[in-house]
């Protein structure tokens, strides 16, 4: 029997200690509520003088995008995280590394806007995660754990479908998984890769030339039209062959229900409360959880939902996937929202209360 390394801790400290474990190279980020244990997990943990691994407290967070982006056009398994406003200043940085097709990790612990907003948990930065907060026409891989293990096991995941895929990837969380303490597995220890077998894996790395190998030029600047076309053309089918591949979700008591609650993260944990409250008032209902938000799994929505009576779009906003969902069902059934706003929780007895209102009546 394998012992397991099982620990209590908070999901911010579980990225920080799967980051190590998963032989990442590089963090460069900077300190911002409510996921600055990230970087102070990792400065305490010292894997400098372990594994080798650079921590860098940057001078902002344009400065530690730009910083993931040199370390991921070497091929480095590289990352950062911020909050809200801070994920908002690295919007461009994002942008250029989905344009020059670079493998990177960011985690946002979400926090309530718009603005400096509140330091209190909020799922609204869905929008500028799922559609490219950024310029141009690209798509980001956004993983949306619901606890803290996934916290921890969503680190390696990321890494490896941003490298699969040479596309950055987000993991979305918020500031009730990043704050919340709960038992973690944590990942076993993955030696960081050599240099040689970063050659191997990443030939388009520019890591400077060696034998019969050519320079590698990594950018996402082309200034013919044309040729601009053909490279965006090569995007959209990359991302076509992940919408094919990648989708994940989980669904919870939905085969024999009349409702459904869709929610992400730290919303779908109160809904499967939501779902108990409501069974025992007589309501069959169900929970659908989209693991991936980008891509989304429309296509197991749609399928889940036939012969149902309605969906509830539960979610700590003011209505953002609850778009998706509503493309998804495609007038199918009704689909209304429940959300609240300013960094506010919702209560499980809300969300019952909301499906009665808008859905049961």
């Amino acid at each position: 029997m394998v012992e397991q390394d099982v620990k209590l801790m908070k999901g911010n400290e579980a990225i920080a200690h799967a980051a190590i474990r998963c032989g990442a190279d590089g963090y460069f980020g900077y300190p911002i509520t409510p996921q600055s244990e990230i970087i102070e997990t990792l400065a305490a943990l010292k894997p400098w003088e372990t594994t080798g691994m650079v921590v860098l407290q940057a001078e902002s967070e344009v400065a530690s995008i730009n910083m993931i982006y040199g370390g991921a056009g070497a091929g480095k398994r590289v990352l950062t995280s911020s909050s809200s406003p801070g994920v908002a200043l690295m919007q461009e940085g994002i942008s250029y590394m989905a344009g020059a097709e670079l493998p990177g990790v960011f985690v946002n612990v979400q926090r309530g806007g718009p603005g400096l907003g509140t330091i209190q948990p909020s799922q609204s930065d869905y929008f500028q995660a799922t559609r490219g907060g950024g310029n141009g026409d690209y798509n980001v891989i956004v993983l949306a754990p619901n606890s803290v293990q996934e916290m921890a096991d969503f680190v390696d995941l990321a890494f490896e479908l941003a490298f699969k895929y040479r596309n950055p990837a987000m993991i979305l969380s918020d500031g009730v998984i990043g704050q919340m303490m709960e038992k973690v597995i944590l990942p076993p220890m993955k030696p960081r890769r050599t240099e040689e077998q970063i050659q191997k894996e990443c030939p388009w790395a520019s890591m400077g030339r060696s034998g019969d190998r050519k320079p590698n030029i990594i950018t996402s600047l082309e200034l013919k039209p044309e040729v601009m076309e053909v490279r965006n053309l090569h995007l959209q089918e990359k991302y076509r062959q992940i919408r094919e591949n990648e989708v994940r979700f989980e669904s919870h008591l939905c085969e024999d229900a009349d409702y459904v609650i869709v929610s992400f993260g730290s919303a779908a944990r109160i809904g499967e409360k939501a779902v108990e409250l409501a069974r025992e008032r007589g309501l069959k209902v169900g929970l659908f959880r989209p693991i991936t938000l980008w891509p989304f799994p429309s296509k197991q929505i749609a399928e889940l939902c036939k012969g149902k009576k309605g969906v509830l779009v539960s979610e700590i906003n003011a209505g953002q996937m609850v778009q998706d969902v509503r493309l998804a069902i495609n007038g199918a059934l009704p689909v209304e929202h429940f959300g609240r706003l300013g960094g506010i929780v919702p209560d499980p007895e809300e969300i019952v209360k909301a499906l009665e209102e808008k859905l049961v009546k």
